[in-house]
């Protein structure tokens, strides 16, 4: 662990690791564990604690999300939103744009090797048409919650919901019973690297808006 870390050292250096994600380090189970026991702590809608966390580390499993990553990640690079096609005439923020886009690349590549891969769930036997905010509202949080936890005690995250295009296959993979939705996968592994520094973000006035838009 890193006890060293003050609070908003640790929300503000909490980063998406793709490419430094170390695939050949077994990541125990028991620090997995504390994870989502903290990850428990977040807060949930009406104290329903409907959450669910599949942790994912046989290998042939593994193995298999990632062959179903790799095409989600293979048609989201070919698609006008992907991270590198975005802010192209932007000259300071094209650059990290395209390192983005490299870096998904490269999980879509390597998913299936990362150690452990964390999939928060949550029953929603019917998602309704409107707004969407309250139910994953209660499940969000806590992923969160993991990631931040996992910083602490030296692992990396990467926060993704491409492979949700192919959400049933990874269901049936899973033996998920009907009605359990998949919020985002998260590969998690020790990290290789030094630490992490607050990522470039725009101006706080640019997004703050007070009393009103």
């Amino acid at each position: 662990m890193t006890p060293d870390l003050t609070a908003d050292e640790l929300l503000t250096t909490t980063r998406t690791v793709r490419k430094r994600l170390d695939l050949t380090r077994e990541v125990p189970m028991a620090l997995l564990r504390e994870c989502v026991e903290v990850a428990m702590q977040a807060p949930s809608g009406s104290n329903r604690q409907g959450w669910s966390f599949v942790v994912v580390t046989d290998a042939a499993r593994r193995a298999a999300i990632g062959e179903i990553y790799r095409r989600a990640v293979t048609a989201y690079l070919t698609s006008s939103g992907s991270a590198g096609s975005l802010f192209a005439d932007d000259p300071d923020r094209a650059p990290v744009q395209r390192r983005v886009g490299s870096s998904v690349a490269y999980l879509g590549e390597h998913l299936g090797e990362v150690p452990a891969l964390v999939i928060p769930c949550l029953r929603a036997d019917h998602l309704g048409d409107g707004s969407q905010a309250g139910l994953w509202g209660s499940l969000l949080p806590a992923a969160w919650s993991f990631c931040l936890a996992a910083r602490a005690r030296g692992l990396g995250t990467a926060w993704t919901t491409l492979h949700l295009h192919h959400e049933q296959e990874v269901a049936d993979l899973l033996g998920l019973p009907e009605g359990i939705r998949q919020g985002a996968l998260i590969p998690t592994a020790y990290y290789t690297g030094e630490t992490f520094g607050p990522a470039p973000r725009q101006p706080v006035d640019e997004v703050l808006h007070i009393d009103g838009w």
